[in-house]
């Protein structure tokens, strides 16, 4: 096969390499060629009433849904895609009783379902909403009698009647709608307002058999409404967990080199090659060896990459495209070690201004409790200033509890012990722990949610993940290379 060879890294290549960091900004015809469809995808398509995908920002939620709408509208099924801007009324008053919230909730849906059918039918009724009043929430029946009376007022092609006929015979809407927690506070009033449109989204499916919803919900929205809904045990069926482990997440930046490249690629196949062998696909892009110092002397580049991400991949897409950013600046064709270098405070300070921007309205002055995560000077003399026993992690908190009131917008009690679960929730920390060969083995919240627990604690480690320590590090990088071990 012939070698491929570097390309230039202006914006252009850059975006067809790494994607995009929103998924609703990728280009669809690319996304669909690096895309992968696992198990996760293949449930979040079957035609049940409602399912909901749970993941946490970043993690690709929006990439999914826009690859589901995509191929559902080319295998022809009337395929709706709702922004949040479409029912923000909804989000206005939240003093409402559930009942109420529920019916309105109905209406809007209806609301806008109906119109958006219409228009993809290249129809238009200025009485579409009286229609609805008249019949309420029966879509199907609600379609069928505007397009009746359109039918009788208007001339249509045949391409028109076709697309009509189809639709009409086949009863069945698939309704998408991502990014409908924007306007998220974790209070009693946005929790309800999630649970009444789950609600709606329910009565609405089981009233009109051939309706179908996809809602995307990040995960920390999802759990607040889990622990408030007394009803959430009736539609945990319709739950789809998406979580990535780091590896999965290399895969999926080889498959987008080698598709970028024309390379046709087996997802099965792909999947269970080795780290190793995966890594020789990076030579086109990035040097081979990253060139650092003490610790991080001559590793490869493929253990740098991953050891910077978490398991999200918009962070490996920021990291990748910002170090091609600085690669193009500078002439070169090929990502080198002075490159990434160059942009990890900017890139460390953008998951921590990530982070803040997820969480914020959970923890208030939580910028205070993160950046408080910076090392004394007691401990930037420690062999690793970022790791912690489960005793020094809780007095840290403590230290910094003294010079800040947080508080929980949950009304959660305010303690050390709680900003640790907290903090290793929202994966700023990681737990870890030596196996019998030295091994050092790390876990995030999503593989292990019980390792904070007081009786599983003790057994544990903490340190902070690697994406945050640059803008945590006052000092010299060089600092960073003998103390910071890639293990």
């Amino acid at each position: 096969m012939e070698a491929k060879q570097p390309i230039l890294l202006n914006e252009s290549n850059r975006k067809k390499l790494f994607g995009t960091y929103d998924g609703e900004s990728e280009n669809i015809d690319r996304l669909k060629q690096y895309y992968f469809k696992s198990d996760i995808y293949e449930s979040l398509i079957s035609d049940q009433p409602l399912k909901i995908l749970i993941g946490n920002k970043g993690v690709g939620k929006s990439a999914m849904f826009k690859v589901a709408y995509a191929e559902a509208k080319e295998k022809g099924f009337m395929a709706i895609n709702l922004v949040p801007d479409d029912v923000a009324e909804i989000w206005e008053k939240q003093d409402e009783i559930d009942i109420i919230k529920v019916r309105k909730w109905k209406h809007a849906l209806t609301e806008n379902i109906a119109k958006r059918v219409l228009q993809e039918l290249d129809l238009f009724d200025p009485n579409i909403s009286n229609t609805i009043v008249s019949l309420g929430h029966k879509i199907f029946t609600i379609l069928a009698k505007s397009i009746e009376s359109i039918k009788q007022s208007q001339t249509l092609s045949s391409k028109q009647t076709t697309r009509i006929d189809n639709f009409l015979a086949s009863k069945e809407i698939v309704v998408y709608l991502d990014d409908i927690d924007r306007n998220w506070q974790n209070r009693k009033e946005s929790v309800k307002i999630i649970t009444t449109l789950i609600a709606a989204m329910r009565s609405l499916a089981n009233d009109n058999p051939g309706l179908s919803f996809k809602l995307a919900l990040r995960l920390d929205v999802y759990r607040a409404v889990r622990a408030s809904d007394e009803s959430a045990d009736k539609w945990e069926d319709a739950l789809v967990y998406l979580s990535y482990k780091v590896h999965d997440i290399f895969v999926f930046l080889i498959k987008r080199i080698l598709t970028f490249y024309g390379e046709k690629i087996d997802d099965s196949k792909i999947m269970k090659t080795s780290q190793n062998a995966l890594a020789q696909n990076l030579k086109p892009v990035f040097e081979p060896t990253f060139q650092g110092k003490g610790k991080w002397k001559d590793v490869e580049m493929k253990t740098v990459l991953t050891s910077l991400i978490r398991n999200r991949p918009r962070d490996l897409v920021k990291l990748c495209a910002e170090s091609a950013k600085e690669a193009f600046k500078n002439g070169e064709s090929v990502i080198k070690t002075e490159h990434i270098l160059a942009i990890l405070p900017k890139y460390s300070e953008s998951i921590i201004d990530d982070t803040i921007g997820e969480y914020g309205s959970e923890l208030s002055q939580i910028d205070k409790l993160l950046y408080g995560m910076k090392p004394s000077k007691k401990e930037k003399s420690a062999e690793d200033a970022f790791k912690y026993t489960t005793k020094q992690l809780h007095d840290k908190l403590f230290n910094i509890m003294q010079n800040t009131n947080f508080k929980f917008a949950s009304g959660a009690a305010m303690t050390n012990r709680a900003l640790k679960d907290f903090l290793y929730k929202i994966n700023f920390i990681t737990a870890r722990k030596g196996d019998e060969n030295g091994k050092i083995i790390r876990f995030n919240y999503e593989e292990n949610q019980k390792l904070s627990l007081p009786y599983m604690e003790e057994h544990y480690e903490w340190e902070v993940h690697l994406a945050y320590r640059w803008i945590l590090t006052p000092d010299s990088i060089d600092e960073v290379f003998k103390k910071i071990s890639l293990q």
